[in-house]
């Protein structure tokens, strides 16, 4: 944050001393300081005018202060993201940014001068964001975002100004989308064995899919084939290709460890 640094005043023997000032004693205690008489009756004034100077500059600095964990939003949720001053004192005054340190063009809302700034908005917010007007007296410039979409995950910051100082908050937003149940289709004979095909689409962040038999013995080889769609969404899909067994029984298990979250399919395989 800023730091201000001021001149040093004392008062020794009814004199004024001011570092940075060129003054010289005059006859009847008469300070001259760059053509400016000041007398030894002024020097209270002095005084009083420099503490004030600093008791307003103490008053004018604030903290801005935001969520200690992270938000996690489902897409397409309406969310708030909580920032506001302590002390509580108004933010009309200020100016307001809103950034996603994560996006190329990361600033994306801006207050000003009592009225929104949004002519150089990044069009993937724009018309999703909103400051509650009637809440800045109050020092509340939390920001309303609303349609979340996968691409607004990312690390935030909600910066604040004033006219002498400044602070900010940072917090991280994950969206989660919780895709389809996974599709299989039994796709014929391959390579001495049955081909095995899963899909599953509309996920975020990017899952796993695994292949399982009766037993819960992994069958998967290699990595899924992985697509993420214009929406940031993705879709995940893997074939295999298993051998008859006694049950006949495979199952295909999509995950999410970051939002805690599977989906799964059973399929039975007809023996010939």
């Amino acid at each position: 944050m800023p730091t201000e640094s001021f001149p040093t005043l004392s008062l020794v023997s009814e004199t004024c001393r001011y570092e940075g000032w060129f003054s010289t004693f005059g006859q009847g205690g008469v300070f001259l300081h760059k053509g400016i008489m000041v007398t030894g009756t002024d020097i209270l004034n002095v005084v009083l005018l420099f503490l004030l100077h600093n008791i307003h500059s103490e008053s004018a600095k604030f903290e801005v202060l935001g969520p200690t964990d992270p938000i996690v939003a489902e897409a397409g949720d309406d969310i708030i993201l909580p920032c506001y001053l302590k002390p509580n004192i108004s933010a009309e005054d200020m100016t307001v940014d809103w950034r996603n340190l994560d996006s190329n063009d990361d600033l994306f809302y801006r207050y000003q001068n009592g009225k929104n700034i949004l002519e150089d908005q990044i069009p993937s917010y724009r018309g999703r964001t909103s400051l509650f007007k009637e809440e800045l007296i109050r020092g509340n410039t939390s920001l309303k975002l609303t349609r979340v979409q996968s691409t607004d995950q990312g690390l935030y910051e909600c910066l604040i100004k004033s006219q002498s100082w400044y602070d900010d908050t940072k917090f991280q937003v994950f969206v989660k989308a919780v895709g389809s149940r996974p599709v299989v289709s039994i796709e014929g004979h391959r390579d001495g064995g049955m081909g095995l095909l899963c899909e599953s689409e509309g996920w975020h962040p990017e899952p796993e899919l695994v292949w399982l038999d009766s037993k819960g013995v992994s069958l998967s080889d290699g990595r899924p084939e992985t697509h993420r769609d214009l929406n940031g969404f993705y879709t995940v899909r893997q074939q295999v290709i298993v051998q008859e067994t006694d049950t006949n029984r495979f199952t295909c298990r999509v995950l999410q460890r970051q939002i805690n979250v599977e989906v799964e399919t059973e399929v039975h395989v007809p023996s010939e």
